[in-house]
């Protein structure tokens, strides 16, 4: 590990020795990094670049990654993507993770499925312009015109004589031209890509198979003491009494020491507890083992998730706060031939992600320095630099691998104990967290209760909707005042359901929370989608049609919606873009829907006791349906046979990936639905570990996932989130349609051992 972090005009210089180093800033725009050390005077103001690529004299073309890789292969597509740009050998092409550094690589949260659909131009741009610049330095060798030049797999071409040379050779003319720009950089046709959209291994897959890949966990430091600690077992409780004696004894212990009191909301921060100090992490461990204490548990000692679901279905019962409405729904489902009402709960879950959470701090001289597996370094940085009132300049973050994400290493309160902890001891301190901490001291999902009624008329078509969503807010994790959800939780599912309706009235309900609530892969779509997913197939049956053709039906007809125009009680929310870019379509809602539906075999008869169901859901701006088929076996127990799944995010840059993200969130969902749950009784969380709170094992899994990626040239949507939504609701359906039994509370469980299925 190194020491204190080099100061931005050091980085600048090094980078730049004896190599071609381009910045690409989040307008497009590109700065040579030569010229930003010449001090150029067009260097723009506030200019944060997006991307950085070094080619050296050796022609090794170097990437700077500014996304932390969590399996969702970031470091691979973004690579993919300026190399076919450059036109680069892919076997000459490294790939470097970016350390935290706003100033550098501007935003480097790794959230919300955003790193291609937000940077795509930016990447295609970078890989563009050096092209460009390594074709003005080959015309400038060879003094010939530069429309006589191009450049083709890692060599500059001179066309009418033939002459060829390297890109590494052209390192040093390439400093010296301008920096092209305009209508000379030229991004390719599609038709002449070399990566994008083709199968291409991941540039950490080699070091992943053989260990040789750093994770948090596999952190060192010299001089480095690790620290284990007992946190408050109830949200907001303190240490009320601490006898640390007997874990002072364990050889190893070499401190024990109380971190600083935690009052909810405690937003990123640390929760408080007492840290064992040892000099490994088995001691440590036993060190924490053998401490005495007593805690005062604070305002939610009495958290109960049962009663918490009772409070939960009583507000839901009753009118809430529009969030949207259009025509009269109250009065149309009054009037109906048929009134149908649901009530669907989902309880509380937990990240659960392989690898637990482990930060390395470092502080010397007034700096700190950190390595940690971390979505979001500017959010460590901010966090750390606030409890420790360091400048934030003060602080680096450096990103190693993560062992999965899933949203909770965006979260750096980690990060705050390993930081705090180092300073405090003034040495190198190594903060992890075992499995129990991890799920028992999450920012957890939250648990919610969705209420649904609508209207048929008699010919089965839906005159009325009424959708009230009631759970506790992410917003409460950082304000007292956060009871309702905000609008981008309500903008998942609730306020842009696309179904061409009349009358449709959506409603939110007051939910206090008592545990920290964060966000969770494809985040409050999870409930939404189970609800209105399972509500449809519910109609369905009412009026005694097919699922998928009442879905259809339902979605109506071709068009593109903005959902500005609906009917909104605020402003419309569409992930961070505008409605005017990614509008609801419905043609591509429909397509995934008739692609998946048609490779699964709808309509075909099935053995007894099995079924399908169907589901289909936008998040993320990218559109996925899914067909589950299920077999229920005497006992009740519950097997996922196969899954197929289409999904359209628009343009694609690795489909690989895309087919491994959409396996790996419809296994994750797989075991939403049918197994983990987070309970609370007295305040604390009932499970502890894998063997209580159940993900999917090998065994579990479906026999097929078939998945269809959809050729679009469209805008890219998200890719990592989206396949968790519709998943639940299409296994459920499919329960239905095996048993006639209707599951509405998640997870399935022993539902259907000891009938406690609504029919």
């Amino acid at each position: 590990m190194s020491g204190a972090s080099m100061e931005r005009r050091e980085f600048l210089r090094s980078v730049a020795a004896g190599g071609l180093v381009l910045a690409v800033g989040p307008a497009a725009g590109c700065r040579r990094v030569e010229d930003d050390l010449r001090g150029a005077p067009d260097q723009p103001a506030g200019f944060a670049p997006v991307a950085w690529v070094r080619l050296d004299p050796s022609g090794t073309v170097t990437i700077v990654c500014h996304r932390s890789e969590m399996g969702q292969g970031i470091r691979t597509s973004m690579a993919m993507i300026i190399a076919d740009e450059l036109d680069a050998d892919w076997s000459r092409v490294r790939v470097d993770q970016a350390p935290g550094d706003e100033k550098l690589y501007g935003s480097q949260n790794t959230d919300g499925s955003t790193s291609i659909r937000n940077f795509l131009p930016q990447y295609r741009q970078a890989g563009a312009t050096v092209r460009a610049l390594l074709v003005a330095a080959g015309a400038k060798q060879w003094n010939v015109p530069d429309t006589e030049v191009s450049a083709q797999f890692h060599e500059v071409i001179h066309r009418p004589s033939g002459r060829r040379i390297g890109y590494g050779d052209l390192v040093a003319t390439a400093r010296e031209v301008p920096v092209p720009a305009g209508d000379r950089i030229k991004l390719k046709d599609p038709a002449e890509f070399r990566y994008i959209g083709k199968e291409i291994p991941g540039v950490d897959l080699g070091d992943i198979t053989i260990g040789k890949a750093i994770y948090g966990q596999d952190l060192r430091h010299d001089g480095m003491r690790v620290a284990v600690i007992a946190r408050p077992p109830v949200y907001g409780g303190q240490v009320a009494s601490l006898d640390s004696a007997e874990a002072e004894k364990v050889p190893g212990v070499e401190r024990v020491i109380r971190l600083p009191k935690a009052k909810p909301p405690t937003a990123f921060n640390a929760v408080g507890g007492v840290a064992v100090v040892a000099r490994n992490t088995w001691a440590a461990l036993q060190g924490r083992a053998r401490l005495k204490l007593t805690w005062t548990d604070g305002p939610n000692a009495g958290y109960d998730s049962v009663e918490y679901r009772k409070e939960l279905m009583a507000t839901a019962s009753r009118p809430g706060k529009p969030v949207r409405q259009q025509g009269d729904a109250a009065g149309a489902i009054a009037r109906s031939a048929k009134r149908i009402t649901a009530d669907y709960y989902l309880p509380h879950l937990a990240h659960a992600q392989m690898e637990p959470p482990a930060a390395l701090a470092v502080y010397q001289n007034g700096r700190m320095e950190i390595w940690a597996p971390t979505q979001s370094p500017q959010a460590a940085r901010d966090s750390v630099a606030d409890v420790l009132k360091l400048s934030a300049d003060k602080v680096t973050v450096h990103v190693t691998l993560l062992g999965g994400g899933f949203g909770r290493k965006s979260k750096p309160d980690f990060i705050v104990e390993a930081a705090w902890l180092a300073r405090e001891l003034e040495l190198p301190v190594k903060v992890v967290w075992t499995r129990e901490d991890d799920i028992q001291h999450d920012y957890f999902h939250a648990a919610a209760v969705e209420h649904l009624e609508a209207g048929l008329d008699a010919q089965g078509k839906v005159t009325g909707w009424l959708h009230r969503t009631v759970l506790p807010s992410i917003g409460s994790t950082f304000s007292r005042d956060a009871q309702y959800p905000g609008a981008f939780e309500v903008g998942m599912g609730v306020t842009d359901l696309p179904f061409a309706l009349d009358n449709c009235l959506a409603e939110s309900g007051p939910a206090p929370a008592h545990v920290r609530i964060g966000w969770y892969r494809s985040v409050i779509n999870i409930p939404h989608a189970f609800a209105i997913g399972s509500f449809v197939d519910e109609l369905a049956q009412a009026a005694g049609r097919d699922p998928r053709d009442f879905l259809l039906e339902l979605l109506g007809p071709d068009r593109l919606i903005d959902m500005s125009k609906v009917g909104l009680a605020g402003d419309p929310w569409n992930y961070g873009a505008s409605f005017q870019q990614h509008p609801i379509d419905i043609a591509r809602y429909r397509n995934v829907v008739q692609l998946a539906s048609g490779r699964a075999g709808w309509g075909e008869k099935l053995p007894s006791g099995e079924g399908r169901g169907l589901a289909v859901h936008r998040s993320f701006l990218s559109y996925v349906a899914a067909v589950a088929r299920v077999k229920v076996e005497p006992d009740g127990r519950v097997v996922v046979r196969r899954v197929d799944v289409a999904i359209d995010a628009g343009f694609v840059v690795h489909p690989e990936r895309v087919r491994a993200q959409m396996e790996g969130a419809t296994i994750m969902a797989l075991g939403n639905t049918l197994y983990s749950e987070i309970s609370f009784r007295q305040g604390r969380p009932v499970q502890s570990n894998y063997t209580d709170y159940r993900i999917p094992r090998i065994g579990d899994a479906p026999r097929e996932i078939v998945v269809q990626v959809v050729p679009s040239t469209a805008l890219p949507g998200g890719v990592g989130e989206p396949g968790v939504p519709p998943i639940g609701a299409a296994i459920c359906n499919a329960i239905f349609a095996a048993t006639g039994k209707r599951i509405r509370t998640l997870p399935v469980g022993d539902q259907l051992k000891t009938g406690g299925a609504t029919t």
